[in-house]
């Protein structure tokens, strides 16, 4: 049975959801074949209540594996647009037949291809699927503002610091997650740059609802490569 949006916001408070993605190039990428849903039994294991992930085939195989509601996207290059999360219609449609619980689509202010603000690409979703429950990822605080006047059902700070108005910092950007989380009537998503335990704790007491790992826990190469850096001498 598929859970609510009500069911699955209680089921996440607090806690960590585990983003599991592999892309081309990536140590744990395999073209004929997905190994993410042993990722996602790993993190079901540690206690994660939901999923993040990227493809069709990822969400639908996470979902059968652990039961768990999955957060899907599908990151696509396309010329002419700078969003690659969920960027058109064509994802939307693919990620809908694939069941996946929430979508996840780029809500920034970068230039897309088809000539829609981020506001008038949520009202298309929305208007297609109105029982789809939305997830945007933005970068600035007026971003996120914007993507829950449009209709988004959650707003997450995937995107700060990846685009080139936005603060980079080494670490999370608890600025942003404290100040939609204090101003928004939707759930805010903390995500990006949460490297330790520690910052998962100070990010998760800025107010918001949940947050995203992924790096930390999920790709090997990124995490030896931080022990590696960290022991160097010059």
């Amino acid at each position: 049975m598929r859970l609510t949006k009500e069911e699955i916001l209680a089921s996440i408070k607090g806690s960590i959801i585990v983003s599991c993605q592999a892309l081309p190039g990536e140590p744990l990428y395999m073209e004929d074949t997905s190994i993410m849903y042993l990722m996602a039994r790993a993190a079901k294991m540690a206690g994660a209540r939901c999923i993040r992930t990227n493809s069709v085939r990822d969400v639908r195989a996470i979902k059968e594996e652990t039961g768990l509601p999955v957060i899907g996207l599908i990151k696509q290059v396309y010329e002419g647009y700078e969003p690659y999360i969920t960027p058109t219609m064509k994802e939307v449609h693919a990620l809908v037949e694939a069941e996946a619980d929430i979508i996840a689509i780029d809500c920034t202010s970068r230039t897309r291809g088809d000539g829609l603000s981020p506001g008038q690409y949520l009202e298309l979703i929305r208007a297609t699927y109105p029982d789809i429950r939305i997830m945007a990822d933005i970068s600035t605080y007026e971003e996120g503002v914007n993507a829950w006047k449009h209709g988004a059902d959650l707003v997450s700070t995937t995107m700060s610091g990846y685009t080139p108005y936005s603060p980079k910092t080494d670490g999370p950007d608890l600025e942003l997650a404290q100040n939609l989380a204090r101003d928004l009537p939707v759930p805010v998503i903390a995500e990006g740059r949460i490297h330790t335990p520690e910052q998962a704790k100070q990010m998760l007491s800025t107010g918001v609802h949940a947050i995203v790992i992924g790096g930390a826990i999920t790709r090997p190469y990124e995490i030896a490569s931080r022990f590696f850096q960290a022991v160097q001498t010059d």
